[in-house]
């Protein structure tokens, strides 16, 4: 039997169409230029009008696109710009960590907008989630995946724009690790900044969730260590079931092939939950997966694994 959720009061999002502009930010890390480039120029042949912030393509300091205010600036910017109806990052990187608390909430309530990222963008997402009821597209950026022939998942990439439920499964590279069926509130992003916010004002809200969690290049020792540090935070203790993502290059050298598989087991072993892995959402080899937080969705774990997003993101 599968245990009711708790509804879910999302901010009310309008459809995206085609033909929509889209404002392109960099909030942390700088990308290359001809990625950036690809990326646009991959959107603008699906029909959207994308236009980049004045400091999207700022190299530096450091690794940063541009100073903290710079980056805020240009956040809030595009929540603003009228000609817009979708904000998209140009990468993650590092470095939205120093806008995270200075985020104008009432500004972006009053210009509310799809925001799709992933990666280091999983905090200000998940701060809007939890503090506004925006819904968190954990899905393709614009220098990481528009920018390659096959790196956007369309078909939930429309879906989510249009407010239309869908279905995820072993196309997508979803599999069961521990058969079960749940239903919750989809949630999660990171799972190394989902780790890194504990202890923050921002700290994941998983109690009563459907968790999701992605990383890449983390060595399944590593893995064991971020989960038995969100276990310690009472970030695990009522959760309904966790997907993970593909989890790219997260192995040891000469380790056996499903050490990460018996890792992920053996930190879940004395929950009843259902656990699943493989699903191309966030950091992936191929047609990233756009997921929706907020929405309800449920996890079928069985010979083929399966995840229904139940809820639109926005309203139709």
């Amino acid at each position: 039997m599968i245990a009711p959720s708790e509804s879910r009061q999302l901010f009310p999002l309008a459809p995206v169409n085609k033909g929509a502009g889209i404002s392109v930010i960099s909030p942390a890390s700088f990308a290359n230029p001809a990625r950036v480039d690809r990326g646009l120029e991959n959107l603008r042949s699906l029909g959207y009008a994308p236009s980049l912030g004045e400091n999207a393509q700022t190299r530096g300091p450091l690794f940063f696109a541009g100073t903290p205010e710079h980056r805020l600036g240009d956040f809030h910017d595009a929540f603003t710009d009228s000609s817009t109806s979708v904000v998209a990052a140009v990468r993650g990187g590092y470095g939205s960590n120093y806008i995270l608390g200075s985020l104008d909430l009432e500004l972006i309530r009053t210009h509310p907008k799809p925001f799709f990222a992933y990666s280091d963008l999983t905090g200000i997402q998940l701060r809007l989630l939890d503090q506004l009821g925006i819904p968190a597209f954990h899905g393709p950026m614009v220098a990481a995946d528009f920018s390659a022939d096959e790196g956007v998942h369309l078909a939930s990439f429309y879906a989510a724009l249009a407010g239309e439920p869908y279905v995820l499964g072993g196309t997508e590279g979803l599999r069961t690790l521990k058969p079960g069926t749940a239903r919750g509130i989809l949630y999660g992003g990171c799972l190394s900044i989902l780790v890194s916010l504990i202890g923050t004002p921002w700290e994941p809200s998983t109690e009563g969730k459907l968790l999701f969690v992605e990383d890449v290049g983390a060595k399944p020792y590593q893995v064991d260590r971020m989960l038995w540090q969100l276990r310690q935070a009472g970030k695990i203790a009522g959760i309904r079931g966790i997907i993970f993502g593909e989890m790219l290059d997260c192995v040891s050298t000469g380790a056996p092939a499903n050490l990460l598989d018996d890792v992920i087991l053996h930190a879940f072993a004395d929950l009843d939950i259902p656990i699943a892995i493989g699903l191309r959402s966030g950091h992936v080899s191929r047609q990233n997966v756009t997921l929706t937080f907020g929405v309800e969705a449920e996890l079928s774990a069985a010979d083929d694994a399966k995840l229904d997003l139940l809820q639109p993101a926005v309203k139709r």
